[in-house]
């Protein structure tokens, strides 16, 4: 595998796990980044921002394939569009897309900038892969220690979760750079179905902390969706070997 693969967001929780594995993989990886870092270790960085749209053309300019990984809180549909536009310029025969399952169902601004960037994608005119991926273990993890934290621990009621090892994303994920486009895939999520309750009580099983829980109901349009497992998925789902149980174990050593 020689070809040349942009990747964005290469620096970030998902993009630490794929890009190894795409350089074992005999592939040239281009990593585009807001700050400047030195070549090393098979990975040839540029510097470029896309949200501002400043240096995307070149960081694209003679990748065949392009991988986009980078996300964030705001903006994710605008940076999209400025990858999409240069890489329909530049001629990019393959551009995988990591969204989120339920993208289109959560009423919410993070949830709608990855559904609307899955359009943008679909209707850029390049062959495409989407992949849609349960929350990964880090976040849930990084969600129960934030509610642990608390002397009374809230615990809104019927929301369930399915989080995803990203080392499970990583892997499909490479699979598909290097196949052929795709389309929408089937959703990735994690083999099993927790309460965030559950998740809470094993954590502080796990770290040795006591804490009552408080039932509370998630309000609004949000808490319905939840409470209807609309962020669920079974249908046509792969499903990561990596559980909850074990993320924890190694997580906290």
């Amino acid at each position: 595998m020689t070809a040349t693969i942009l990747v964005t967001g290469g620096t970030g929780t998902l993009g630490r796990q794929v890009v190894p594995l795409l350089v074992d993989a005999g592939a040239k990886v281009r990593l585009l980044s807001r700050n400047a870092h030195e070549s090393a270790d098979g990975i040839d960085y540029v510097t470029g921002d896309l949200l501002k749209g400043d240096g995307v053309a070149a960081a694209v300019g003679g990748a065949e394939l392009v991988l986009h990984l980078a996300g964030g809180p705001k903006g994710d549909d605008v940076a999209t569009g400025h990858l999409a536009d240069a890489a329909a310029r530049a001629g990019v025969r393959h551009l995988v897309y990591i969204s989120v399952i339920a993208a289109d169902r959560i009423p919410l601004g993070y949830f709608k900038a990855k559904a609307d960037s899955e359009q943008i994608i679909a209707e850029s005119g390049i062959p495409f892969t989407t992949l849609r991926a349960a929350q990964f273990h880090d976040l849930a993890f990084t969600a129960v220690r934030t509610l642990a934290k608390l002397p009374v621990v809230p615990n809104p009621g019927g929301v369930r979760l399915q989080p995803v090892d990203v080392r499970d994303v990583a892997a499909r994920l490479v699979e598909l750079t290097l196949d052929e486009p795709a389309g929408p895939v089937p959703d990735l999520a994690g083999p099993t179905v927790y309460g965030l309750d559950e998740l809470v009580r094993s954590y502080l099983q796990a770290t040795g902390k006591r804490r009552p829980l408080l039932p509370v109901r998630l309000p609004g349009k949000v808490g319905k969706v939840y409470r209807a497992g609309a962020n669920l998925t079974f249908d046509g789902t792969q499903l990561g070997t990596r559980t909850w149980e074990q993320f924890l174990a190694e997580r906290l050593g």
